[in-house]
């Protein structure tokens, strides 16, 4: 008689084909799911990122188009800091600038001889002529400026050296409203420099929420003019050093935006400003 032979797995073994792919499948999943993992949590860093630089960019073209002088910090209800950094931060707008005529011409021969220049003694001038021409014809109601260093008697903000201009200004003449007897403006500027202020613009970070206000009163509160939600999530610190020994001044951005993941992305711009009025 022959003997059969039977074969098969012992317990053993089974158990250790089970360890085996049990491990091999737990490596496996972590060559897939690390690499998508990463690249998912770089896509979030990045959308951040761009969000982020985003509202930076716009807040770094506005603030280049500052007045000489007219930054200053904010708290969360729009209300002005005297000193330190915060979370806020407002300005007067720029929508143009030149240089006013401030002698008469030489050139008998010339059109316009002998020019319109700006008297800075006479109560009743309330005109000048451009030195070269405007871009664009003066808006009327708009508020021309002429050396503003934030101090008494030259503060945009105060009015002392801010007048409103016009509807007979044109590209080559700017007309505006005098303050009879005052003269036209306490202060020349030492490079006969004059700006057009068409509005305050303002940044405030609150409830985490980054807001630009705009087309509200000059030393209005800023909430009461239209808003623009820029980014959520987002905490803010804003400084200025207004250098007033250089006539440049240095505006530092700090924002910190978060997703719903909680991941978050901290970035920091500076922003030189030309304060020479």
């Amino acid at each position: 008689m022959s003997r059969l032979k039977t074969s098969g797995f012992t317990l053993i073994e089974l158990i250790m084909v089970i360890v085996i792919v049990g491990i091999l499948s737990t490596m496996t999943t972590d060559i897939i799911t690390l690499p998508v993992k990463s690249y998912l949590d770089l896509e979030r860093r990045t959308a951040l990122v761009d969000s982020a630089e985003m509202a930076l960019r716009r807040m770094q073209r506005d603030i280049r188009q500052a007045l000489p002088n007219s930054i200053r910090m904010l708290d969360a209800s729009g209300e002005v800091l005297v000193s330190g950094s915060g979370v806020g931060i407002e300005f007067l707008h720029v929508a143009e600038g030149g240089r006013y005529r401030a002698n008469f011409m030489s050139d008998t021969s010339d059109p316009d001889y002998p020019g319109d220049i700006l008297n800075f003694t006479d109560s009743s001038d309330n005109s000048f002529e451009v030195i070269g021409s405007l871009k664009n014809t003066p808006t009327s109601g708009d508020k021309l400026v002429i050396y503003n260093v934030g101090s008494s008697g030259a503060d945009a903000y105060v009015g002392g050296n801010r007048r409103t201009i016009t509807n007979t200004s044109t590209v080559d003449t700017v007309v505006f409203n005098s303050v009879s007897p005052a003269k036209p403006f306490p202060f020349e500027s030492p490079q006969q420099r004059f700006f057009i202020v068409d509005m305050p613009i303002a940044y405030i970070c609150d409830a985490g929420e980054l807001k630009r206000y705009d087309n509200y009163t000059i030393n209005g509160t800023p909430t009461n003019g239209k808003k623009q939600a820029k980014s959520n999530s987002i905490s803010c610190v804003f400084t200025y050093d207004p250098g007033t020994n250089t006539r440049a001044g240095l505006v530092t951005l700090t924002i910190t935006l978060k997703d719903e993941a909680e991941e978050s992305v901290k970035l920091m711009h500076q922003v030189h400003v030309d304060n020479m009025p």
